[in-house]
């Protein structure tokens, strides 16, 4: 059984700062890619950065770029999203999700989500 689990959110400031985990288990990691998205209320889930395990190509939106960065532990099996100066509308719940291939972005399996509060 595929299983996401991701750790990591919580409440802080504008212009602080988390760093999310998501632990992949039941899945093989290599040749596969992780991706981070997120869900504020009333809107849709967006991807936020996403990850190769296979060649360490990534994906980033635009309004996270130069604040948010994604990592991989291939040997741990997780995946890191970590996100500085914070803001507001970063608000949401935040979701790994899991593909194999290269495709960035692919999610054919998901995580429960963790809460990610940003006052202001």
């Amino acid at each position: 059984e595929v299983q996401l689990v991701e750790s990591g959110g919580g409440l802080v400031q504008a212009g602080g700062s988390l760093r999310l985990s998501c632990v992949v288990s039941g899945f093989t990691f290599d040749d596969s890619a992780i991706g981070w998205f997120r869900q504020a209320p009333g809107k849709e889930r967006e991807a936020v950065s996403c990850i190769s395990s296979s060649d360490g190509s990534t994906f980033t939106a635009d309004s996270v770029k130069g604040r948010f960065t994604i990592s991989s532990d291939n040997a741990k099996n997780t995946v890191f999203l970590q996100m500085n100066s914070l803001k507001p509308e970063d608000t949401g719940v935040y979701y790994c999700a899991a593909s194999y291939g290269v495709v960035l972005c692919g999610d054919d399996y998901w995580g429960q989500g963790t809460q990610v509060t940003v006052s202001s």
